[in-house]
């Protein structure tokens, strides 16, 4: 995993416009056949989650989950990752509103769209819909953060917002909750509640 990591910050390094050959000669070295490309790091919580609970090793598998920082990183990482760069088979996961940078960066790097699997507005979405906002409260309440989600909802913006918007906004309010509820929200899906371009991105690996 350490190594994993390694490669993973070197590709940041390279694509921040740094040396590519550190992350060239990992690549070669850990075996890495498939990159998955994800905007941020609470994606790569819920993708680390649901290949941990369905007992995947993607280190061992040669699989190094990227979080590029946002979509319009896409067209660089597709670069440096893909065929004009490593050569490695590209996946991942895209929000519908940013499906435009997703489509020009993959077209300038001559990489097949086919890997990749759209959410609706975007992957906490998707797992709030799955769970519904209650169960999700129920989390809430075991993690600590109720009396944060009960003051939230006193704040006038939110009263004439539906609970699942609420939720989701919620979740982006303070530094760090969304890496760490992405990951709880998917360690508390039903097996047939995972969302389907979630699923689908596994699946494909």
């Amino acid at each position: 995993m350490a190594e994993m990591r390694a490669f993973r910050d070197a590709v940041g390094v390279w694509a921040a416009g740094g040396p590519g050959g550190p992350a060239a000669e990992l690549a070669v070295r850990l075996g890495v056949r498939t990159a998955v490309l994800l905007e941020g790091l609470s994606d790569l919580a819920a993708v680390e989650a649901l290949a941990a609970r369905r007992g995947r090793d993607l280190d061992a598998e040669g699989v190094c989950v990227v979080p590029m920082g946002g979509a319009m990183s896409v067209g660089r990482y597709a670069g440096l990752l893909g065929p004009p760069g490593l050569g490695l088979r590209l996946a991942g996961l895209c929000d519908e509103g940013e499906l435009g940078f997703y489509e020009r960066g993959l077209e300038r790097a001559r990489v097949p769209y086919r890997g990749f699997y759209v959410c609706v507005t975007d992957l906490e979405d998707e797992l709030i819909r799955a769970l519904g906002p209650a169960r999700v409260e129920e989390i809430i309440r075991a993690e600590g953060d109720f009396r944060a989600w009960r003051t939230f909802l006193c704040q006038p913006a939110q009263h004439s917002r539906p609970r699942q918007q609420q939720v989701r906004r919620f979740l982006g309010t303070k530094r760090g909750r969304k890496i760490r509820y992405g990951r709880l929200l998917v360690e508390a899906l039903d097996p047939e509640q995972v969302p389907t371009p979630l699923d689908a991105l596994l699946t494909s690996l």
